[in-house]
Parts: C-alpha cells; structure tokens; sequence
C-alpha cells in the first residue's frame, strides 16, 4: 500500500496512489497536543497525543480514550530511530539521515517511508508499507516523524 501524508496547517491528509482521501489527521481545537484520525467519513478511528517535548519527543495513539501504543524517539541524532509499542506489538521506524525509515514490525520489515520536500520548503510524506502488516494507525508514524524531525529537516 502507498500513500502519501501531506501536512496543511493544523492537519494531515492521508492519501493513496490515485490521490483519493483516505483519512484525515486534524489538530483538535481544544486539546493542545492533541490530533484525531478520521476515515473519509470524519469516524474518529484514533487519537494522537504529544506527550514530550522538542528535546524528547513522545506521543500516545489513544483508542477510546485509553492508551493503545506508547510512540517515542529512541535517538534524534545518530540512528534515529522512532519506536512505537504496546504489550502485544513493536514497530521500529530506523534512519540514518532523519528523512528517509525503514519500517519494522518486531524484526519483519515491513517497508519504509521517505521525507519529500515541495519546492515551497513544505514536508511530505511517502510510505509504502505491505498490505498485510497495515493498520488504520500506521498513518499517525508520520506525523510522530513530522513532529519529532520535521523542524530539522526543513532547515
């Protein structure tokens, strides 16, 4: 599966090879670091929270209001790496230059993503991910990735 997460102000659109609209990621009004994910139909399937700070970045995905995956940055300067688990699973995003990641789930890889920048200095991005190993979260590792490298990558 590729789709590409392209980030517009207070949100993320998520969308597949023929541009379709797959789901959207939108900053809540209200909740400071907090940002749902929607399906084409606007049904909150998750929830992303920003629990760290720029230093040392860490996010929750919330289903139901409960902590489904704990999301952190292992390294942010040599391997960076971009870690999210919970009891049953742990996926491994690993760079070595911030932009592009090769996806892990346990020791499987799973396939990767890639940081592309617009001629207007914008982010987006690229993730190519096999087709079993997809989950409707899966989106939200791009905006840790934003979150966590976008700020250095544009410089």
């Amino acid at each position: 599966m590729e789709l590409l997460i392209v980030p517009k102000g207070n949100k993320y659109t998520v969308q597949d090879k023929k541009q379709r609209t797959l789901y959207v990621i939108k900053k809540k009004a209200f909740g400071g670091g907090l940002y749902l994910l929607l399906d084409s139909s606007e049904y909150q399937l998750y929830s992303f929270a920003v629990t760290g700070d720029a230093r040392k970045p860490t996010f929750d995905i919330l289903h139901n209001g409960a902590i489904y995956m704990k999301v952190y940055c292992k390294s942010m300067f040599l391997d960076p790496t971009i870690i999210a688990e919970n009891d049953s699973m742990s996926y491994s995003l690993v760079s070595k230059d911030r932009k592009e990641f090769e996806m892990y789930l346990g020791t499987e890889h799973i396939g990767h993503m890639k940081t592309l920048t617009t001629m207007q200095g914008e982010l987006h991005y690229d993730m190519e991910i096999d087709d079993k190993a997809f989950d409707d979260y899966i989106p939200l590792f791009a905006v840790a990735a934003d979150k966590a490298f976008g700020e250095m990558n544009k410089r």
